[in-house]
């Protein structure tokens, strides 16, 4: 049976367990965070929580996956976009720096890495709802761009995770490492230029 077919996603209270889940992952970590904490801060009991999510990995990744659906939902919506190029790029390289350095993101990443050993899958699913689904959104404007003759690429999967590379330059590594926490406008606008001018320069086939 599909895991996720298995989680009971309605009920009045299945968003205020979300939340209590979310905000205990966060602070203490999937293997920190115990069910008892989760029910307490969630305001249910645990048999109320069990109703929802049989074991706290599904509730772990249910945390992951609807948090990823919500910051990849509109800003990225690019295939309809009829804007120009450069300013589709520029719009998707802020959406992508400003998610590569939400705290959200950032934590939900260092829990994936330090439970990558025992848990394995984790990664995985974490990578599969989200940064997998904004790619496949860059992917697939690329190749509706290059159909209109916009762009020069052979390898759209490669082109997309180039430039969702390009996005995360200096100031993500900066984060992660506990360098810089803060970044002025000034910093996330000097990454997000060299992003596209960057990106354009080695794809488009006409003056974007």
């Amino acid at each position: 049976m599909n895991e996720q077919a298995s989680i009971l996603r309605t009920g009045r209270k299945f968003d205020q367990v979300l939340k209590g889940a979310r905000e205990v992952f966060l602070a203490d970590g999937f293997e920190g965070a115990s069910v008892d904490d989760i029910a307490r801060v969630a305001g249910v009991s645990k048999a109320t929580l069990y109703n929802y999510f049989p074991d706290k990995r599904l509730l772990f990744m249910e945390v992951a996956r609807s948090e990823c659906a919500r910051q990849a939902d509109a800003p990225m919506d690019l295939a309809t976009c009829s804007s120009t190029p450069r300013q589709i790029l520029r719009a998707a390289a802020g959406h992508i720096l400003s998610a590569s350095l939400s705290d959200f993101g950032m934590r939900m990443f260092r829990i994936c890495l330090a439970e990558a050993d025992r848990f394995p899958d984790l990664g995985r699913q974490f990578y599969e709802s989200g940064p997998l689904l904004i790619r496949g959104k860059i992917r697939d404007y690329l190749r509706s761009a290059a159909a209109r003759g916009e762009f020069q690429i052979d390898d759209f999967d490669l082109a997309a995770d180039q430039f969702a590379e390009l996005c995360r330059a200096d100031l993500v590594p900066r984060f992660l490492f506990n360098i810089d926490t803060h970044f002025s406008d000034e910093e996330r606008n000097r990454v997000i230029e060299g992003a596209v001018e960057t990106f354009l320069a080695r794809y488009a086939a006409t003056k974007a």
